[in-house]
Parts: C-alpha cells; sequence; structure tokens
C-alpha cells in the first residue's frame, strides 16, 4: 500500500513552456477536428487524456505525448511521418517514440493503413512488448474513450454504437483486451484502477460482463 509520504512525491512538478508549445501544437494540429457524432471540439479528448496522465503521476514528457497521442494517425494521408518527424524535432525522441508507440496501423514511415480489426489486432498484440512510459498514455486514453462511450450509449440509447466503425463486440473486446495487457505491465499504477471503472461502465452500458466477452476480436 502506498502512503502519504509516497504521494508528496508524486507527478511531475510543474509543467516547461513545452508543455505550452505542445498545447498550441496539438490546437492547431486538431483545429477542424470534432468528437464523433457531435460539434465538440476533439481537443477535450487530448486535453482530458493529458490530465489524466498528470493525474496519475506522469512526467511531462508522458503528458505531452498524451496532448499529441492522435497527432500521427489523425494526419492528412501519406503526412504522418512527416508529423512524427516534427514531433521528434520539437518535443523530443522520448515524446515521439510515447506517440508512435500510442499509434496503430503505421508502416516504417508512419503512415496509418488497414481496417479498423487489422490495425486493433495488431495493436493489442503488441502491446505487452511496448515502452512501459507509452502505455500509462494508452490507458488514459482508453479511460477517457470508455467513459465518453457508456455516456453518450446511456444518454442517446443503444443506437449510439452504430456510431463507430466497428461493432459493439468488437469495441468490447478491444476495451477489455487493452485493459487486461495494461494491468498486467502496470499492476501498481493508480491508472489501472481508473481503466477498470471504465471499462465496468462500458460494460454495464452494453448489458454484458467480461466473462462474455471473447479473449479473440470476434
Amino acid at each position: 500500500m502506498t502512503t502519504l509520504e509516497d504521494r508528496k512525491t508524486m507527478g511531475s512538478g510543474p509543467l516547461s513552456t513545452r508543455y505550452d508549445d505542445a498545447f498550441a501544437y496539438a490546437a492547431e494540429h486538431h483545429r477542424k477536428q470534432l468528437r464523433k457524432g457531435s460539434q465538440v471540439p476533439y481537443l477535450t479528448h487530448l486535453m482530458s487524456v493529458s490530465a489524466l496522465v498528470l493525474e496519475h503521476g506522469g512526467s511531462e514528457d508522458q503528458a505531452i505525448a498524451g496532448l499529441l497521442h492522435d497527432a500521427v494517425e489523425d494526419a492528412p494521408k501519406g503526412t504522418g511521418g512527416a508529423v512524427l518527424a516534427e514531433i521528434r524535432s520539437r518535443f523530443g525522441g522520448d515524446v515521439a517514440d510515447i506517440v508512435r508507440a500510442c499509434s496503430d496501423g503505421l508502416d516504417a514511415q508512419g503512415n496509418r493503413h488497414g481496417t479498423w480489426a487489422e490495425r486493433k489486432r495488431a495493436y493489442v498484440e503488441a502491446l505487452p512488448s511496448k515502452p512501459a512510459e507509452a502505455l500509462l498514455v494508452t490507458a488514459a486514453d482508453k479511460t477517457h474513450n470508455g467513459l465518453c462511450i457508456a455516456a453518450d450509449v446511456r444518454r442517446y440509447g443503444q443506437g449510439f454504437w452504430s456510431t463507430f466503425n466497428a461493432s459493439r463486440e468488437e469495441l468490447l473486446w478491444y476495451y477489455t483486451s487493452v485493459e487486461r495487457a495494461v494491468a498486467a505491465r502496470l499492476p501498481d499504477s493508480s491508472i489501472v484502477d481508473a481503466l477498470h471503472r471504465a471499462v465496468d461502465d462500458l460494460l454495464a452500458t452494453a448489458g454484458t460482463e467480461r466473462s462474455a466477452v471473447p479473449v479473440e476480436m470476434p
């Protein structure tokens, strides 16, 4: 069990102007993007992921990667490699490596390809060997998205699942698979508890339990 004394040393400490620069970069890069099926700016997700990273003891590099974790995936076709190179140049190799590890379906040049199923299956299979620094960002990402999906299903009904490029069963497989991999790699991190709660909420809105979700993609 961690103690109150442990809490005194948890966290990144004051953030530098690198974080300010990364926030501005994320805002510009994702300015025209909106949350799925709404007019909510996509930047809200990036802000939330970065905040979760910091609240669970992440470093400034991890928090910056939280802001930028979708920048390469969402880059215009054929420009993913250039975006990743720019992140490496502006924010350092550690940030760029985390962003790449949090991205799915990237080829050697940093460009995204493959179907949803192909990308997610490969991503899950790679989680056991991804850098531990990246897993905190991954967990924060899935925690926020999972909570948002669950809230939207409760608000708009079961039809909300149809707004995704994957079925409800595939999404539940993906979130429980990521949860299982992160829990195995970061057993002592508080982010695991947050991710468990998010997946619990997601399963509850789907009216199912973990035991009913297959280990292999449906």
